[in-house]
């Protein structure tokens, strides 16, 4: 009876803590998200724009610079993989460098 109660006793857990991980990510999203006056698909389109290519990466994220909301797009135009970083609020261009180490 124990051998079956462990197993079916570990699922639960992980079930609960992916669960409670979803959860908190999803409201960290939805505080952000409702501060935003650019919508995901105008800040591809800007980041597009400012940098043409393929986006092979983005993200949502408070940053410092502008007004603090940043989509963050990763553009690979050729062989070369450009960060191009679009605030929330105006759809100002804050970043287009090249992504990686940048020389000094």
């Amino acid at each position: 009876m124990t051998k079956i109660k462990y197993p079916i006793c570990c699922f639960a857990m992980t079930a609960l803590i992916a669960f409670m991980s979803i959860s908190a990510f999803a409201y960290t999203g939805e505080k952000l998200a409702a501060n935003a006056k650019i919508t995901i698909d105008e800040a591809r389109s800007i980041a597009l724009n400012a940098r043409p290519g393929a986006i092979t990466d983005e993200e949502f994220e408070k940053e410092k610079g502008g007004s603090g909301l940043r989509y963050s797009f990763d553009v690979k135009s050729g062989n070369v993989t450009y960060e191009v970083g679009v605030d929330a609020v105006t759809g100002k261009v804050l970043e287009n460098s090249k992504e990686g180490r940048h020389p000094d």
